[in-house]
């Protein structure tokens, strides 16, 4: 594996899907790897192919999203010179390519209902046709087949083959989301940062304050691995004091008192604003038993984030709070804040 593709983590969750990779990459049956973006369905898909007796063949992918579903096909199967307008000269597919190695389709649950039945063939018999041909080529493919979607339920409503599900779905590897993954988040963090820090040079590694690691545990994480090395890695790249623990962290770059704002749009006209934020703020209002504490913890949450964000310059932290900086040093003795937290 090269040193962008390891696999982190120590969860029980992540290992068993790990390990059920293992177990089949020596078979040559298709596979079919489920999860949300960013969980690493293509690390699993390179792991299926390196420890497979193809190791040494072609490993070729393909993003079933990232074309028009009009070339999706001359993209899989390959075409004649002159088979449709364009075509000025003959290409082999994705298939050919990847004959006695394999193909890696991502976004499978995108593919077109012709497409699926091409691909339904050529998974069954090792067959393809090149479009504007009628000679069938034989291939030796294995495929693994990628996707966030429940293609169960795609293949109920009548939107994706049965039959080519079937014949996928020999193993199943379903990657656990990271907000499941136990343990996995300081772990990853730590290595991200780690990474960050000697590429940009730094001379130790100062790890997390307190609060900053609290932040990125309680972290939702909807775009999985992914999103939290670009978390940590901006985080890193914008804390210019290597000799202190790192006291701020953006999960939203975007986020900016500047940002332009979202045009309405007509059901919020006829809605009101503030409809689809009522629900949520009413259910976390009605989750507080005990005002003073809540008050309490938000304010200190409001602190830490303010502090880290200014480098634990109380001036500029009073200033940007509205406080006196006599007020901002009772707030911070009053909740125990120290520039090493």
């Amino acid at each position: 594996m090269e040193r962008e593709n390891q696999f982190i983590g120590q969860s029980g969750a992540f290992l068993d899907a790990v390990e059920r990779a293992s177990r089949a990459a020596p078979m040559r049956r298709p596979v079919l790897v489920i999860g949300e973006r960013g969980t690493g369905k293509e690390l699993i898909a390179e792991r299926l192919h390196r420890l497979s007796t193809r190791w040494g063949e072609p490993l070729v992918t393909m993003n079933c999203a990232a074309l028009p579903e009009t070339l999706i096909e001359a993209e899989l199967f390959g075409h004649e010179a002159g088979a449709f307008t364009g075509a000025t000269k003959q290409r082999i597919g994705r298939f050919e390519e990847a004959d006695r190695g394999t193909l890696f389709l991502d976004e499978l649950g995108t593919l077109s209902m012709g497409a699926q039945e091409r691909l339904l063939r050529a998974v069954e018999y090792g067959e393809v046709t090149r479009i504007g041909s009628s000679r069938p080529i034989r291939v030796d493919v294995r495929i693994v087949a990628a996707t966030n979607e429940d293609l169960p339920h795609k293949a109920r409503r009548g939107e994706f083959r049965s039959d080519l599900l079937d014949r996928l779905s020999f193993e199943v590897i379903t990657l656990p989301p990271l907000r499941v993954r136990e343990g996995d988040i300081e772990v990853l963090a730590d290595y991200f940062g780690r990474r960050m820090g000697a590429e940009l040079g730094w001379e130790a590694w100062p790890g997390f304050a307190d609060h900053v690691a609290e932040q990125l545990e309680n972290h939702p994480w909807p775009g999985n691995v992914r999103e939290l090395r670009n978390v940590v890695e901006r985080a890193v790249y914008r804390w210019d004091d290597w000799s202190n623990p790192i006291g701020h962290v953006v999960f939203d770059p975007f986020d900016s008192p500047w940002k332009p704002a979202p045009m309405p749009s007509v059901k919020a006209h006829q809605e009101g604003d503030n409809s689809a934020e009522a629900p949520e703020a009413t259910t976390q209002l009605d989750e507080i038993d005990d005002l003073r504490a809540a008050v309490d913890s938000y304010e200190k949450a409001i602190l830490e984030h303010a502090l880290g964000k200014h480098r634990w310059n109380q001036r500029q932290t009073a200033k940007a709070l509205g406080l006196s900086y006599d007020q901002l040093r009772h707030a911070i003795k009053k909740h125990g804040l120290t520039d090493a937290d």
